[in-house]
């Protein structure tokens, strides 16, 4: 029996980088996939470019992983992809340092360079990009995206479809009050982000604001 089979759903930079993910990972990636016909029958660092359909027909027995970087798109593409009867793979760098207390979800990709601490629950088609580190009882539910070099501290919660920019920083909340960030919130790159941001809403600088606030401020 050989390894395992798996079909990157994407095919740009990223999707790129997990097919190397997976391969570090003692995977046999199969195939890229795009929606995009004209994409299709081109070949990507060697490896071939095709559709749903054409995947499962040919790879019945293979899982996969959604390489898009953006959640709301993510959670679209893994909805069409379940549709089509594919099950999903869990991906985890061999260089990503973590103790036994860390629950993963079906579809997630951890990155090359991460740290994962203690009790922390990342839900599904979570991605966690190079060289974050995220610490105790941290909770990130499905579709939440870290952009590489993020710093999530301990007793954070992170809702569905979140999205964190590059070198953001989410300082710690507590047992009683954990820091919470809504789902379809986005934190922008280089942010500091000190206290709990509301659902949808989009927060950048240092410390972390609103955009719209910033804006009234000039």
């Amino acid at each position: 029996m050989g390894p395992q089979k798996v079909a990157i759903y994407g095919a740009g930079g990223f999707a790129r980088e997990v097919a190397w993910l997976a391969e570090s990972s003692d995977l046999d990636v199969v195939c890229f996939i795009d929606d995009d016909p004209h994409q299709r029958g081109k070949t990507l660092n060697g490896i071939p470019v095709m559709g749903l359909e054409d995947a499962k027909g040919r790879y019945p027995d293979a899982s996969l992983v959604v390489a898009v970087g953006s959640p709301q798109v993510r959670e679209r593409m893994a909805k069409k992809a379940a549709d089509w009867g594919f099950s999903f793979a869990t991906i985890i760098h061999p260089r990503v340092e973590r103790s036994r207390w860390i629950e993963v979800g079906d579809g997630s990709v951890i990155a090359a360079g991460n740290i994962l601490t203690t009790n922390i629950r990342l839900g599904k088609h979570v991605q966690i990009n190079l060289d974050c580190t995220i610490g105790h009882d941290v909770v990130m539910e499905d579709y939440v995206t870290l952009a590489p070099g993020v710093h999530v501290s301990g007793w954070v919660r992170l809702g569905k479809r979140v999205y964190v920019g590059t070198g953001a920083v989410i300082i710690n909340g507590t047992k009683e009050a954990p820091l919470v960030i809504g789902d379809d919130a986005v934190i922008g790159a280089g942010a500091v982000v000190t206290k709990s941001v509301p659902t949808g809403v989009t927060v950048v600088g240092v410390p972390a604001r609103p955009i719209r606030e910033r804006r009234q401020k000039r």
